[in-house]
């Protein structure tokens, strides 16, 4: 496994989110290390391949007259709408968007009874975490640290994603946007973690795939950023190219630029 590396300069970081160079923050005792779901434990790529599975059974069980491509587009632009419409970081939930989408797509209103099995379905037989990811998650539980979850996901939803992929007893907190009423990069996503964890912002650390929402946001309340997949930009502690090197920063094997 390669070296972990931190990808930000104690310039940047200390006008960033105050104190975080090396001389000033020791990260060799981090007390709590909280997970995004969507890009880090759970592979985005699987999930659109679940969603074009669930339009594609729509398509066929309402023989509807348009070519599957014309009908996954339809689907994703209803569902890409109903998140535009919110108001800042309020919090909607995916399964109204779902059924928007439906509807949208069959052209009358369709009984969550009536779709939300098939969807389940097609989630549970394409869905896929990301490589290293539960391992990852698991030999954390077995640390003296922490272990968390902070997702902009539906609560039932994303329990339920972890339990799949045999995670979710791993955790010590999940926190969701469902439960907060908020999405990241709110504030309050990031706070209510923190208190359930007990733990310091400067002792924690936030993975995500998401510059502004994940790491960003993390920095801004505190927390130390580690990106995967995220943009760079200040905000960024550490840059990881596989969830395994988390292992890494956690056990103070990573290596400052």
């Amino acid at each position: 496994m390669r070296d972990t590396r931190t990808a930000q300069s104690e310039g940047a970081a200390g006008a960033e989110r105050g104190s975080t160079s090396e001389g000033s923050c020791d990260r060799s005792r981090w007390e709590a290390v909280f997970w995004d779901i969507g890009g880090v434990i759970l592979d985005l790529e699987s999930v659109r391949a679940a969603h074009a599975a669930f339009v594609d059974e729509l398509v066929d069980r309402y023989d509807l007259e348009t070519s599957r491509e014309r009908a996954l587009e339809t689907w994703r632009s209803a569902l890409g709408e109903y998140f535009r419409e919110r108001d800042g970081t309020e919090f909607r939930p995916a399964r109204t968007g779902y059924a928007i989408a439906v509807e949208t797509l069959v052209g009358t209103d369709v009984p969550r009874e009536d779709w939300h099995r098939v969807f389940e379905a097609a989630a549970d037989d394409a869905t896929e975490p990301v490589p290293g990811a539960p391992e990852t998650i698991r030999r954390l539980a077995a640390r003296d640290v922490h272990v968390g979850v902070i997702s902009d996901v539906d609560d039932a939803e994303g329990k339920r994603m972890l339990e799949r992929f045999g995670v979710r007893s791993a955790f010590d907190s999940i926190t969701t946007s469902e439960e907060v009423g908020r999405t990241k990069p709110d504030p309050a996503m990031f706070e209510t973690a923190l208190e359930k964890a007990g733990t310091a912002p400067d002792r924690s650390l936030m993975v995500g795939d998401r510059y502004e929402h994940d790491v960003k946001g993390a920095a801004e309340a505190g927390l130390h950023g580690v990106a995967f997949g995220a943009e760079d930009g200040p905000a960024v502690s550490y840059r990881i190219e596989d969830p395994r090197e988390v292992l890494e920063i956690v056990d103070g094997d990573s290596r400052t630029l």
